[in-house]
């Protein structure tokens, strides 16, 4: 079964194209990305794994280990980040498990029991310093994952995590935020001074500075 938001991502010792992984121990005390494809040579997940590529600067700014998965092996893997870096124009720069034995996308219920093949491995995991899950997605093979709105989601989250801030609808970095309902007025007044009372459950204050 899958793990849910709140529950100890499942830790596995796995092989990857940068030797083997023993995942907490890789993830340390960054934060987590594990995003999964179904096979390699496969259209739209060339085109992620070359946007996740570019996008590696944003993820080290935010303290963010990237680590991809598909259910083939090693070698597979490294002939097909030349065909990555051919069309994207940047070869992946972080580690791809190889999960030819299924053993990773079981262990996090990537491939439900009614599935064929393993087309459904097309998952996303944000998982915490403290190992927690803190984010699932899973889309179709037909659409290409939004890595823009995966970082808006880190961000969010991160805020949680360090100030006791929730985001609203359609937040973007350095908008303001909401105080989460577990921080009292008293204490709010102190953490977010001249903060606005919208209504007693809705509480706004700007966006903390970096």
């Amino acid at each position: 079964m899958a793990p849910h938001i709140g529950d100890t991502a499942p830790d596995f010792t796995q092989d990857s194209t940068e030797g083997p992984i023993r995942f907490h121990d890789w993830l340390g005390t960054s934060w987590g990305v594990l995003f999964s494809h179904p096979k390699d040579f496969t259209p739209v997940c060339t085109t992620e794994l070359g946007r996740v590529a570019k996008l590696k600067g944003e993820f080290d700014r935010r303290n963010v280990r990237v680590i991809g998965l598909s259910c083939d092996s090693v070698e597979d893997h490294v002939a097909w980040s030349k065909d990555i870096a051919d069309t994207q124009g940047c070869a992946p720069n972080f580690p791809m498990l190889a999960d030819a034995d299924r053993k990773v996308a079981n262990l996090y219920g990537m491939i439900p029991p009614n599935a064929e093949d393993t087309m459904t491995v097309r998952s996303v995991f944000v998982i915490g310093p403290d190992k927690k899950v803190k984010l699932t997605l899973t889309y179709p093979a037909s659409t290409g994952r939004n890595f823009d709105e995966l970082l808006r989601v880190i961000d969010s989250l991160q805020l949680t995590a360090n100030h006791k801030l929730a985001t609203p609808s359609d937040w973007r970095a350095g908008e303001d935020c909401i105080i989460v309902p577990a921080v009292s007025n008293e204490d709010a007044m102190r953490m977010f001074p001249g903060f606005t009372e919208v209504k007693p459950y809705l509480r706004t204050t700007p966006a903390p500075r970096a």
